[in-house]
């Protein structure tokens, strides 16, 4: 059997996104900066897929920016925000994705101050409170829900807190687009991001959300594209395939989460049963955690180091934590972030709407067969 739980790197694509783009590629292939008729078709096609877009979010046409997903997303913001609007300072966490994280190192013109973290990732908001007490022109750069423990946000208190103190906010929502009703008027960010792959959709596509009351300058040179903030050609067939997988994921969003929770919450529950002395990474609650994300931390056991590489012989695919940390030696930074125990071993599992429980009771009775199998002896 197969089993694939490794969403949060990335998704499948769903059959319907795989027609909308064939469709797109075979019947609008005109450049969308033309003034003929192929290129007027093709521009409207980008166009309605950012209204779709801007529809579902409660934002403005205007206000999406295409990407080539997250990562430039995340770059954008925060390199715009320092080079645009005289932004000082960056308050984040230790814990943000590295699109987040290595933008901030890399810049050497600003204060940078990291708020701490709960043993479960949550943010301490007192300090935060506290952090933002600054003269200066800060930025807040707080990912929705993390990519590895899954720990969520309380955004609503960020953005108030921002707001009180004439900050602006950034949000990486790439685990949350798609996963949860996003409305940025409720959200409150001056900036928020977009992947398609993460729900079914296409890789390398995404979008930044950008309030239009901010003035940025272009971010890539060399046309006209994206109202002069992002030149090139736009990837037509990845735009349209990022707004049906869109259109998709919204559509029963409160069906796919109570799915995807109750595969979440039994596993949880089995593997209490059968593992001795299990445990989780991040936060439990499921109102404080990323219903998608299981982070677990195992018992010792012989070849604990291998346990990736026995799920994948069992064929399950899942991942000791980002896909963009692949081949890093360095371990995992969000463990590192919130002082977890990464002596032991872990393992991110991941899921989407299209996961079974056949899927899980495999995978579990696999995992029991390895661990289990395998505990060093006290």
């Amino acid at each position: 059997m197969k089993v694939y739980l490794d969403n949060a790197a990335t998704t499948p694509m769903a059959n319907e996104v795989i027609d909308a783009m064939a469709e797109m590629m075979k019947n609008h292939f005109g450049n969308p900066s033309s003034t003929h008729a192929f290129g007027r078709d093709a521009k409207g096609v980008v166009e309605v897929a950012r209204r779709t877009i801007a529809k579902i979010i409660g934002a403005e046409p205007k206000e999406l920016i295409f990407t080539s997903g997250g990562t430039e997303a995340d770059n954008m913001a925060i390199t715009c925000a320092v080079n645009d609007l005289g932004v000082e300072r960056i308050i984040s966490s230790p814990t943000e994705h590295h699109a987040v994280g290595y933008c901030i190192e890399g810049e050497k013109d600003f204060e940078v101050a990291y708020v701490d973290l709960t043993e479960t990732g949550q943010v301490d908001y007192n300090h935060l409170a506290e952090l933002l007490k600054s003269d200066k022109k800060t930025l807040v750069s707080l990912m929705h829900a993390n990519n590895e423990i899954g720990t969520l946000l309380d955004y609503k208190k960020v953005s108030e807190l921002c707001r009180a103190n004439g900050a602006l906010f950034h949000s990486d929502t790439v685990q949350t687009m798609g996963h949860y009703k996003i409305d940025v008027t409720d959200f409150g960010a001056d900036f928020l991001t977009c992947s398609a792959h993460k729900f079914h959709g296409p890789k390398g596509i995404g979008f930044l959300f950008v309030n239009k009351n901010l003035r940025l300058k272009p971010f890539i040179l060399g046309g006209g594209q994206e109202r002069g903030l992002r030149a090139g050609t736009e990837n037509m067939s990845g735009i349209v395939g990022l707004a049906k997988a869109f259109e998709l994921a919204n559509e029963d969003v409160e069906g796919h989460q109570k799915h995807v929770q109750e595969l979440k919450s039994y596993m949880m529950d089995e593997l209490k049963a059968r593992i001795p002395d299990v445990s989780f990474h991040g936060e439990v609650d499921p109102d404080k955690s990323l219903y998608t994300v299981l982070n677990v931390c195992f018992p010792e056991f012989d070849n604990k180091s291998m346990l990736l590489f026995l799920l994948d012989l069992e064929g399950i695919a899942v991942s000791g934590g980002s896909a963009c940390n692949s081949g890093a030696s360095t371990g995992s930074h969000v463990l590192r972030g919130i002082n977890a125990n990464t002596d032991r071993p872990n393992a991110r599992f991941s899921f989407s709407r299209y996961t079974t429980k056949e899927e899980i009771d495999y995978s579990l009775d696999k995992i029991e067969e390895i661990v289990v199998g395998k505990l060093v002896k006290g």
